[in-house]
């Protein structure tokens, strides 16, 4: 296996990363005179703590692995930006990832004029191995899983994925933004046998904070101090950080959110199969489902003039036909059911 020094592009290893007065000093004083803020206004007026060490204390306790294995950034597209930015020289690495996913990374990997090479699901929306490999060379840095998948909504194969971890000699990236929805275990207990896994959680979905911009990226110690050289040093500010760990202090409601969603879940994709102008359901292992439909472009710009909102997905790989809704309440549920019935 190839050193991660090796994989890390040579101006980020080289890089003297930013030192701010938060980093350089650590720890309780009576005075501070040392970051140019203002004395006044407390607490705003002080700079957040820049590695959010009593977030992340509470993060390791509910998600069972070490601080130091954890990274938090402005939702899951900080990190997915930095892992690029980390590990791909422009014009030169590539990147490999499933089709269809979700769209941002091909978005970051276009940012930083690194190459996207897409491999396409098999027709179960799931991944074969050998094949994304094949598609793999001396210049692939990354590789994107994203499982549950988005917009498919399905978990990738386990067993196919452990094959890409065995094999593959560069970074590979688990998006599990959806795992709570899901009966599968997530990657995290295997973060210390897979030493070039990264695994994305989001506090956007099962714990109902996407306004609020949290991702949650876990790695080894290792990745984690090329994440910290190179973000910015004051990523999360201080409203944030105190707003999540107060979320933290209620598991319980984000578990009784989550099995509310699953119920739904459930009687939607019942529901939706007996509406006839649903063609097909496909399974799901998130907080949301996608299903075949009629003619998606009328359906969905009716329901859209019904004040009704789903996402159209005619146009994206393997997706033709198809709308992804997303689980609301009962009511938002039925209302949709209605509008789809009279259609």
């Amino acid at each position: 296996m190839k050193e991660l020094k090796d994989l890390v592009r040579a101006n980020i290893f080289a890089l003297k990363p930013y030192s701010c007065a938060r980093s350089e000093f650590k720890g309780q004083a009576s005075v501070f005179l040392d970051a140019n803020e203002n004395p006044m206004n407390g607490p705003y007026n002080r700079y957040p703590d820049p590695l959010q060490l009593s977030l992340k204390e509470k993060i390791a306790k509910i998600k069972g692995v070490r601080p130091s294995q954890i990274m938090l950034g402005n939702g899951s597209d900080e990190p997915i930006d930095l892992i690029i930015r980390i590990f791909c020289e422009p014009k030169r690495d590539n990147i490999v990832a499933i089709d269809p996913t979700y769209g941002m990374y091909e978005v970051c990997a276009d940012v930083n004029d690194v190459e996207y090479r897409k491999v396409q699901l098999n027709a179960d929306f799931d991944l074969d191995s050998a094949k994304l490999l094949a598609s793999v060379d001396a210049n692939t840095k990354v590789i994107f899983l994203c499982s549950p998948n988005n917009p498919t909504g399905n978990l990738l194969n386990r067993n196919e994925m452990r094959k890409v971890l065995d094999s593959f000699d560069g970074i590979v990236v688990i998006d599990e933004a959806y795992v709570d929805f899901s009966s599968q275990p997530t990657w995290l207990a295997e973060l210390d046998k897979f030493p070039r896994l990264i695994v994305l959680h989001t506090f956007s979905k099962a714990w109902g904070l996407a306004s609020v911009r949290c991702g949650m990226a876990f790695a080894s110690e290792d990745i984690i101090g090329y994440f910290n050289k190179v973000k910015y040093p004051y990523n999360i500010n201080l409203l944030t950080q105190n707003f999540v760990s107060e979320q933290l202090d209620n598991e319980a409601k984000k578990k009784e959110w989550v099995s509310m969603i699953l119920a739904e879940r459930k009687r939607m994709i019942d529901e939706l199969g007996k509406t006839p102008i649903v063609k097909a359901v496909y399974p799901t292992d998130a907080n949301f489902v996608l299903v075949k439909v009629d003619d998606a472009d009328t359906i969905y710009n009716t329901l859209m003039q019904r004040g009704v909102i789903v996402r159209n997905r005619n146009k994206i790989t393997l997706c033709k036909g198809c709308l992804r809704i997303t689980i609301g309440t009962k009511a938002e549920n039925d209302t949709l059911l209605a509008d789809l019935r009279a259609m």
